[in-house]
């Protein structure tokens, strides 16, 4: 069983950067695509480069920043958990708590945007509960078990498939709506059918079993206290090697198997190796960043920004549902068959900034995003100061 190590939890930067980038790409790649609106109408307003700028962004972005907000959600998990044991406290009903308390922004959430990631996380994260008692060898069992994508492997090996026809034909209806009906139409459907649609498509994309994976990697990582630039001991030698030194073995590692994934194709595997070759992206994506941040003082400060973002990621990620689809939806501004991909991009980028805008302003005279605030008091409401 694990124990915690004592040790103090200070404030990771590092980890605020990762999540400004994953909400940023977010932002970014639901403007590619117009919110989840993937029209058959002409669309008036294109550009040459629409095509390729399209695939450059699912390549760098499509479920890599959705992967990244999972791997530090258990790293959060983590550390509130850690800092608990410390004081002689569980938090594993506290945490439960505080996953129905996801749920519900969940469900304000995909009132606004069908595409809703919070009540997923909040069902996964309580898993993380029986999984944090268990010693670290056995978690890096699991870790290894969900990274090759057992659903999928087994569908390969025994030549079974699974049903999508319902996911499509939610899709279907979904979509409908969004160009031509009102917002209540709209906000009744996305309430009704939000959550089956989007554990459908984890289903469908090999996300089902990755997220989950990506939850307890983190929550592992907060253990190994990775995500700090400290020294800890390796091996029966005890010999000292620093955290740096890991990551930059997991950048080498996850950069040559994306480079040969990159050159092979997949053929009959496509619907196994896809999830893993966007793992090893995003892992390539997460190394990268937090070697450089360790390694060079002009990317923390250039970063700086995105940790600003990322301190209130709740908040940015439900006001980019919000914003974002009164742009592209039809009860809105329509621009689903207004503008192409290049020019949606550049939208998505001027909400980043106004987004980035409000954030700054904010935390000049609070500690905590708003939603952040709320979600922080609900948690520990009748806690007596064991916050």
């Amino acid at each position: 069983m694990y124990t915690t190590r004592n040790l103090p939890n200070t404030r990771i930067d590092v980890a605020d950067a990762l999540r400004g980038i994953a909400v940023a790409g977010i932002i970014l790649y639901h403007s590619v695509e117009h919110f989840d609106i993937f029209t058959k109408e002409p669309i008036q307003f294109t550009l040459p480069c629409d095509q390729q700028v399209g695939s450059v962004l699912a390549w760098l972005l499509s479920g890599k920043m959705y992967g990244i907000f999972a791997m530090l959600f258990g790293l959060s998990f983590f550390i509130m958990n850690d800092n608990q044991q410390q004081k002689g406290h569980s938090f594993s009903g506290r945490f439960a708590w505080r996953m129905c308390l996801l749920f519900v922004f969940g469900l304000i959430n995909v009132a606004f945007y069908d595409g809703d990631i919070l009540m997923l996380y909040a069902v996964y994260g309580l898993l993380l509960i029986p999984i944090s008692y268990l010693p670290s060898k056995w978690v890096w069992c699991i870790i290894a078990l969900l990274a090759i994508q057992p659903v999928e492997l087994f569908c390969l090996l025994t030549g079974s498939s699974i049903d999508h026809s319902r996911l499509f034909e939610i899709y279907e209806h979904t979509i409908a709506l969004h160009e031509h009906g009102t917002f209540w139409e709209n906000l009744v459907n996305n309430v009704r059918y939000g959550f089956e649609l989007n554990l459908r498509f984890n289903v469908f994309s090999g996300r089902l079993t990755q997220l989950l994976c990506l939850f307890i990697l983190g929550m592992q990582l907060g253990r190994q206290r990775l995500f700090y630039d400290e020294s800890f001991r390796f091996g029966a030698s005890g010999k000292m090697m620093k955290n740096l030194s890991v990551w930059h073995i997991v950048l080498v590692t996850s950069a040559v198997v994306v480079a040969v994934l990159s050159i092979t194709g997949f053929g009959s595997l496509e619907q196994w190796l896809t999830p893993v070759y966007n793992l090893f992206i995003l892992l390539t994506i997460v190394s990268a960043v937090v070697s450089a941040w360790y390694a060079f003082q002009p990317v923390r400060s250039g970063l700086r920004h995105l940790c600003t973002f990322g301190r209130m990621s709740l908040t940015n990620y439900l006001l980019q549902s919000i914003i974002g689809s009164f742009i592209f939806c039809g009860y809105g501004l329509a621009c689903y068959r207004r503008v192409g991909i290049t020019y949606a991009v550049l939208i998505g980028l001027a909400m980043v900034i106004g987004q980035y805008i409000f954030c700054r302003y904010w935390f000049r005279t609070h500690p905590r995003g708003p939603l952040e605030g709320l979600w922080r008091k609900l948690t520990w409401i009748g806690s007596n100061g064991r916050v």
